[in-house]
């Protein structure tokens, strides 16, 4: 297994009152593999994505990722996995504005230690042609392919998308997905997406239902359907 997350527990103190988030939370992905986690907000499933990708640590439990355990790394062994091992996608682009779709990309893939060629992950997102323009210049759609491109540039091993579609309509989010099924296919990358639209989970192999910081149902799908074929 390559992602493997077990009994995973994580509350937060504001003041005199704890707030439990996780409640022995555990999902398993195997590499190349596209899964999925539904929830409501405030079900926990940004905090199990969070802690995945090393933005967070969990009280208990644990992540192995490969045959490393996150939760044992230091603060600064958990950068390293960051950097090296995770591309995170945002339902909000996070662009660098003053710098051009090509200089966004070659901010990442300069920290990288193998990098893909960023004029190859360009056309792979069909952005190419835009590669001198900047985020101004770009629909909501083209922002978000530009994200993308950002991280599958640094060749990660793990593709985290925190609602990806959120911020987009029916159509361009349907051609986000189909570019992620794609990026799964040509180069891959092992993805995990959390989402409250119930059929992105069609897309997925393995889907993961999350109500209150529990896990209450995990799906396997025979066949992952197209995105092009997904509706809502």
């Amino acid at each position: 297994m390559f992602l493997k997350v077990e009994n995973l527990k994580k509350s937060y103190n504001t003041g005199d009152v704890t707030t439990t988030v996780l409640k022995g939370a555990g999902i398993s992905l195997e590499k190349r593999e596209i899964g999925v986690i539904l929830g409501p907000s405030g079900s926990g499933k940004s905090t199990l994505l969070n802690i995945i990708g090393g933005i967070d640590r969990c009280d208990s439990g644990i992540v192995l990722v490969g045959d490393m355990d996150i939760t044992k790394l230091n603060d600064n062994k958990l950068t390293d996995y960051r950097r090296e091992n995770i591309g995170f996608i945002f339902q909000f682009y996070n662009l660098i504005p003053n710098l051009t779709v090509g200089e966004n990309i070659e901010v990442v893939s300069n920290i990288s230690k193998s990098p893909l060629n960023i004029d190859e992950v360009l056309k792979a997102v069909n952005m190419f042609d835009k590669k001198h323009r900047f985020p101004r210049e770009l629909s909501g759609g083209e922002q978000q392919r530009v994200s993308i491109a950002r991280a599958i540039v640094k060749n990660p091993t793990l593709l985290l998308c925190d609602e990806p579609t959120g911020a987009l309509d029916f159509s361009t989010s349907r051609e986000i997905l189909k570019l992620l099924q794609k990026v799964n296919e040509e180069f891959g990358t092992t993805i995990l997406m959390i989402t409250h639209n119930t059929a992105i989970s069609a897309m997925a192999n393995k889907v993961y239902r999350v109500r209150s910081g529990e896990i209450v149902e995990s799906i396997v799908n025979s066949i992952a359907v197209p995105a092009e074929r997904i509706e809502w």
